[in-house]
């Protein structure tokens, strides 16, 4: 599927009806053959966007996946990089990716986004495409993890694209995929949490507030507009306090 060499739908199944920590470990060697992976305009979007902000001398990716932030991240940062996941899958296939040499010197660390093993190690943490498998309530514990594993002044960022009208197809497929989530969910153990529709901007930049953060938003104009004038997507950069 979508690719000539990329999961075949039998193979979707299995990750789909998996945990998310075990549908991800299986995932990992065909997932940058997925449209799930980070385009490369937006990691560069966004490092266009962070560079004035620097310099970084050490930079977390959380919610690594495969590593395309890390890749982002050795062109930021000075001293050092790392890249933390849950899934041990999704790290090797980093790890393989991407080894070690420096510098940057890069490092992969196995640990739940929720349960950071990290205080204040970092001016720079980045995530992409992960928030769909936080449920709302969670991101308190989330922020206030990122918020800990920086040092005072470091930022967390991180994109968010505009959300689709109700008059455009891909409204009512995220909308679909969300419904068919929440029955999946409902009916069968264990739960794959991935929702689409669970991250309004508003929302989220409150509880970053909460979390001890100052917010500001900065357009991604490289990734283009909405017919009205709006930047398609903006780049959250939450500053600790």
């Amino acid at each position: 599927m979508f690719t000539a060499h990329g999961p075949s739908l039998k193979e979707l199944a299995v990750q789909a009806l998996s945990s998310t920590q075990r549908g991800y470990d299986l995932l990992a060697p065909k997932f940058d053959l997925t449209p799930f992976r980070t385009p490369d305009p937006v990691l560069d979007s966004v490092a266009k966007a962070l560079r004035p902000l620097g310099p970084f001398t050490a930079g977390l990716d959380v919610c690594c996946g495969t590593g395309a932030g890390v890749g982002m991240l050795r062109d930021l940062c000075t001293d050092r990089v790392t890249g933390v996941d849950f899934s041990a899958g999704m790290l090797a296939t980093a790890q393989a990716a991407l080894p070690a040499g420096g510098p940057p010197a890069v490092s992969w660390v196995r640990a739940d986004a929720r349960a950071l093993p990290f205080d204040g190690d970092f001016d720079l943490a980045v995530s992409f495409g992960a928030f769909g498998h936080f449920l709302p309530e969670e991101r308190p514990l989330l922020f206030a993890q990122a918020h800990a594993a920086l040092r005072p002044g470091g930022r967390f960022a991180f994109p968010v694209l505009a959300p689709p009208g109700p008059g455009t197809w891909l409204y009512w497929a995220l909308l679909g995929f969300d419904v068919a989530m929440r029955v999946r969910n409902a009916v069968w153990r264990p739960r794959f949490i991935m929702y689409y529709r669970t991250f309004p901007l508003s929302g989220v930049c409150a509880d970053l507030e909460r979390a001890g953060f100052s917010v500001e938003l900065t357009p991604l104009v490289d990734l283009g507009r909405l017919p009205g004038g709006a930047p398609r997507a903006r780049l959250v950069v939450a500053r600790r306090d």
